[in-house]
């Protein structure tokens, strides 16, 4: 039986082809929009990703320098992590900040909402504009070796630019960022506690 889908897809079969406790990959039979048969692999996660763009009282971004295995590469990015489909995104964030920084922020507003690989993955991002901050010790999880780094918010936007900085969820929320100051734009202007 095929289930029809958006934009001509049709899903003909499913099955699980591997999971753990964060994602599943599902193999999928499916009629594409064209009327012919084919193969689609999608990655389910079992989580949603949560950013922070933090902005201290100085205009200055916390960004966090850690090791990513996937890529066997060291990386810099906004502050970043899961938060299980069951836990408010807000609530998430401020877990996320406080863990990989030791910052918590007195005001705390949406910033944007993405789908971070929408080819392959239904995995959606929620960031946050965290400002009005204050320091304590850091409580890093046994995955994370994370080293802070804060910087101008010029200067992490830049970074951005000259593509030192290549995480998508930093890249998307530091350009939607400098656009918003170049336009004299401000993000949404309601506070959230």
């Amino acid at each position: 039986m095929t289930k029809p889908k958006i934009g001509g897809w049709q899903q003909k079969s499913q099955q699980i082809a591997y999971e753990n406790p964060w994602i599943q990959v599902r193999h999928e039979e499916v009629i594409r929009p064209n009327g012919t048969e084919g193969i689609y692999g999608v990655v389910h996660f079992k989580s949603r990703a949560i950013g922070i763009i933090a902005i201290d009282d100085d205009d200055q971004i916390c960004l966090v320098k850690q090791s990513r295995y996937p890529n066997n590469e060291t990386t810099i990015e906004i502050p970043e992590g899961g938060a299980s489909l069951d836990e408010p995104p807000l609530d998430a964030a401020k877990r996320e900040l406080r863990e990989e920084t030791g910052l918590t922020a007195e005001h705390w507003q949406p910033f944007m909402e993405l789908r971070t690989s929408n080819s392959v993955t239904d995995e959606v991002a929620f960031i946050f504009l965290a400002t009005q901050l204050s320091q304590g010790p850091q409580q890093l999880e046994d995955t994370e070796d994370i080293t802070l780094m804060k910087v101008t918010t010029d200067e992490a936007i830049a970074m951005a630019i000259k593509g030192e900085i290549t995480d998508a969820m930093s890249v998307a929320a530091l350009l939607k960022l400098a656009l918003s100051r170049t336009q004299d734009a401000q993000p949404p202007n309601h506070t959230i506690k």
